[in-house]
């Protein structure tokens, strides 16, 4: 599964502007409201986006017959590049594994860029603690 290159905030999740450009770069352009139907149809937790089990549930509806025949969900379904029978689950499992793991490297990236700025943070205080003694020994002496 290609979803990948839709998920433009890179969250793991299919919004509605992602959506848009998803159905618009496969040649099924929706409406704003007809975007906003699709999510709802298999929204389970009403977030107003896909997950990897809502996307997959759009497929499992399909085959199941249990999509509204108006509704983009069934032009998404029949796709020849988004289908589920050729990339099967494990295509859409990589593709959420790959947004975790992408997600992850990103928060280990930021810890490590935490980590490193703050022992400069520490460097720096020691070094300020270490001038004000030296001027403290200094002016002692100057006396």
């Amino acid at each position: 599964m290609t979803s990948h290159k839709y998920d433009a905030g890179h969250d793991g999740f299919i919004d509605l502007m992602e959506l848009k450009l998803m159905m618009e770069k496969l040649g099924a352009p929706q409406t704003h409201l007809g975007l906003k139907s699709m999510i709802k149809e298999v929204d389970e937790d009403s977030d107003g986006k896909l997950s990897f089990r809502e996307f997959l549930l759009i497929f499992h509806k399909a085959a199941a017959g249990q999509l509204r025949d108006d509704s983009g969900l069934t032009a998404l379904a029949q796709l020849p590049e988004i289908s589920v029978a050729l990339e099967g689950v494990r295509g859409a499992k990589n593709f959420f594994e790959a947004k975790a793991q992408a997600l992850s490297s990103a928060s280990k990236f930021e810890a490590e860029l935490k980590a490193e700025q703050e022992e400069r943070r520490r460097e720096e205080e020691e070094r300020s603690l270490r001038r004000a003694a030296f001027r403290e020994l200094r002016a002692a002496f100057s006396s």
